[in-house]
């Protein structure tokens, strides 16, 4: 009987090759962004309170009603975290952030979970690098957040995006706009999709953003809350927008960017790729003043933004860019014979104890061998230590470039290499 062999879970992948290169790059570029605007990093459990989300995020959202992990354990219910800000303000609060200066500004890179149908840049195990503010209710942080966001995309070189930004007001304004929603759609519930004939009831918002051909019709003629502000955040976004504006960011102002969750209130933005719009967002945020309450807490104001990584790259792919993958290991290091084989053990150790990139092949019998894998690695030097170096204590140094080949004491190899590693870099 053949042996079984194990596979990852549905709606999962391995992070490898080239896959791998790509999640350093996007991690690297969002967090010089987030730390050169500001922002400290944040780390929290993989794994939270189950009532934290019920609570913060909304139990008729799709997340809560359908797409959690949760378990049981010791009379606890936990759940694996299906987002980041709910965990964020939770630390905020537990870890006493209040009491330090004001705004306190966050951000993370982070893997998450949601049980929902994989499909193309969807997995049950996701990715997310995100941004928060917690603590300032004026409408320059908003302005600043979209600015970041922006940012962002544009040190990642990715084009063809759109931000698209609403707002959608307060426990002030918004009850009003919800009956008049709700009165627009009273007598056109049968035409709606499945899900859509049950967010009529529950959460009435969410009807604005079915991407179901169905719904999409009607949301063109159902009345805009962007028109149904009340005067504080009637104020509050036209601010923004100025600010914005300032930066001679493009946007566009979208009635149906309403966001998932019940936290949000006043300006929501989302980013998307221009040509598939919706379809495709890239990411997404907005301010959550209440949430912060809801958890617990006092009343604090807060903003922020989330950004899918999967779906950045299968962007930054689609649009073919030409990345510049750093380049860790620039030598390779050869050897023929059993003496040469220590010299080379210890000169590949000499290598990365100064820093140096290196890579060996101990188990290849042949130079022509090593030397095929030193251009497959596409290494910079090649260096050589034969019987004969071995003996006399050189080094061969091999520009794989140009081919040339020069000969130097085993004890000025590691000056020369960074030396020539330095003027090319």
């Amino acid at each position: 009987m053949a042996k079984r062999i194990f596979q990852k879970p549905r709606g999962t992948k391995d992070i490898w090759g080239d896959d791998q290169k790509y999640f350093k790059y996007v991690r690297d570029i969002f967090e010089n962004v987030a730390e050169e605007a500001g922002f400290l990093k944040i780390d929290t459990p993989a794994i939270e309170d189950t009532k934290l989300f019920v609570r913060g995020v909304g139990k008729e959202t799709d997340i809560v009603s359908k797409e959690m992990y949760t378990f049981n354990r010791s009379g606890n219910s936990l759940t694996l975290r299906p987002e980041g800000t709910a965990p964020i303000v939770r630390a905020y609060l537990e870890d006493g952030m209040q009491s330090l200066p004001q705004p306190v500004s966050l951000y993370y890179f982070s893997n998450f979970f949601r049980y929902e149908r994989p499909q193309a840049g969807r997995y049950r195990e996701f990715w997310q690098f995100g941004l928060e503010v917690l603590g300032d209710k004026s409408p320059l942080v908003d302005a600043n957040v979209i600015a970041t966001a922006s940012r962002i995309y544009k040190k990642l070189n990715i084009k063809d995006i759109s931000i698209q930004v609403n707002s959608m007001g307060c426990p002030t304004c918004r009850p009003k706009y919800m009956k008049l929603l709700k009165k627009f759609y009273s007598g056109k519930v049968t035409k709606l999709c499945a899900d859509c004939k049950k967010r009529y009831k529950t959460n009435p918002l969410r009807l604005l953003d079915c991407k179901n051909e169905k719904c999409l019709a009607l949301q063109n003629e159902a009345p805009q809350i962007i028109n149904n502000l009340c005067s504080a955040c009637h104020d509050h976004f036209k601010t923004v927008l100025e600010y914005v504006d300032e930066l001679d960011i493009l946007y566009e102002l979208n009635p149906k960017v309403v966001r998932g969750f019940d936290y949000y209130t006043g300006t929501v933005f989302e980013i998307w790729n221009a040509s598939d719009g919706a379809q495709n967002s890239l990411g997404g945020g907005g301010r959550y003043d209440e949430l912060i309450q809801t958890l617990g807490g006092p009343s604090i104001p807060a903003m922020g933004f989330g950004g899918g990584v999967e779906r950045t790259i299968e962007e930054m792919k689609k649009e073919e860019l030409n990345l510049d993958f750093p380049k860790n290991v620039n030598i390779f290091v050869a050897q023929l014979g059993s003496k040469a084989r220590k010299k080379c053990f210890k000169l590949l150790n000499d290598l990365l104890d100064a820093g140096i990139g290196a890579e060996a092949r101990f188990d290849k019998g042949g130079i022509g061998d090593q030397l095929k894998t030193a251009s497959k690695l596409g290494v910079e030097y090649t260096l050589l230590i034969g019987q004969r170096e071995a003996f006399d204590g050189t080094v061969i140094i091999k520009d794989m470039a140009s081919g040339n080949q020069e000969v130097f004491p085993y004890e000025k190899v590691i000056k020369v290499i960074s030396k020539r590693l330095n003027k090319n870099s």
